[in-house]
């Protein structure tokens, strides 16, 4: 866990997070999760097995949890039977006063995400604290104007970033701190963080995940 400036960031491992700020408890693509404190809003960035999980949704949600995401995962959503919002790349929603912009999110030189898909990168602002979780990604152009406190950045490579492209996206993002993820459950391992560590150096923050 890493705290910036009273919000509390927890990496659940792969791509899943959970942040606590302003009151307020929001999961970002939970995956193999034991379960945790009960969610105020779910943030699904894909229609991927391993970013859209109905078994682990379910550990962490409520009648009372809204749960958001692109239109590939509407039906899911309607199934779940909660309520939730549908988005595109550019939506910007307040949530029960937390600001959610959606960013593009998608592969430039590979098949598994394409843009024209609609598949979303989230930035969150709580406390005053904006944080940036990429989605499954590569080095896009849209990542220069988001200037974020925080990056939750893929770095696994295969299906997003490597760990080298991921540093080169730090260059263009340029605030903040950076955070590693989407590696060590299905592809990609503990070695991706640290090459990423160092090569981005002191702005470059790897945390354990959570049991």
């Amino acid at each position: 866990m890493i705290e910036v400036k009273g919000v509390k960031i927890y990496w659940l491992g792969h791509a899943g997070f959970r942040i606590i700020g302003d009151g307020k408890t929001i999961y970002i693509d939970p995956y193999k999760i034991k379960g945790g404190p009960i969610a105020d809003i779910i943030l699904i960035t894909h229609n991927h097995f391993d970013h859209f999980s109905v078994e682990d949704i379910k550990k962490i949600s409520s009648p009372n949890t809204v749960i958001i995401g692109p239109k590939e995962c509407e039906a899911k959503f309607r199934a779940l039977s909660m309520e939730h919002k549908i988005v595109k790349p550019g939506t910007s929603l307040d949530v029960s006063g937390v600001k959610i912009e959606t960013v593009p999110s998608y592969n430039v030189s590979k098949s598994f995400h394409p843009k024209l898909e609609g598949k979303v990168g989230f930035v969150i602002t709580l406390s005053g604290v904006k944080i940036y979780h990429a989605g499954d990604t590569d080095r896009i152009p849209e990542m220069v104007n988001i200037k974020p406190d925080v990056s939750l950045l893929p770095v696994g490579g295969t299906y997003t970033m490597n760990a080298e492209e991921a540093a080169q996206a730090v260059k263009d993002i340029g605030v903040g701190i950076f955070i590693p993820m989407h590696y060590g459950t299905i592809v990609g391992d503990r070695s991706d963080a640290e090459r990423f560590k160092s090569i981005v150096g002191e702005k470059a923050v790897l945390i354990e995940p959570e049991d």
